[in-house]
């Protein structure tokens, strides 16, 4: 048995289509992705959470990030943003390091966060 961090480097090395083709690969995927249909369901009845596979882990951190819980909308991402980047605005608290960082990683969450938006809006088109 392998302990978390020995897993996960164990796993990060394992190539799952070694020795397919690309052509097998693709169906092989393609079978799993078909098969896997029943897990998304959640998502479609609106019983979001952690797990349910509707946002990715950089999401997950991203939400994390602007204090949100990870069902939050969009609405409430930009009000978090817009609160947390007034308070840690560089012109706001002048040589704060920290707040300078802050301010930063308050911006990149919510980069990710309107990034995978968009790309949400743009395949439900």
């Amino acid at each position: 048995m392998f302990c978390e961090s020995h897993a996960a480097e164990y796993n990060k090395n394992w190539d799952y289509f070694a020795g397919l083709t690309a052509e097998e690969a693709a169906r092989r995927a393609a079978d799993e992705e078909a098969g896997a249909s029943a897990f998304r369901k959640s998502a479609h009845y609106q019983w979001a959470g952690p797990g349910d596979g509707t946002r990715s882990r950089d999401e997950m951190r991203a939400l994390g990030a602007l204090e949100l819980e990870s069902d939050a909308d969009m609405a409430a991402v930009k009000t978090a943003y817009r609160r947390l980047a007034k308070q840690f605005h560089p012109d706001v608290n002048r040589d704060d390091e920290e707040a300078a960082r802050r301010f930063q990683q308050v911006q990149a969450a919510y980069e990710v966060l309107r990034r995978a938006e968009e790309r949400r809006q743009a395949t439900s088109a």
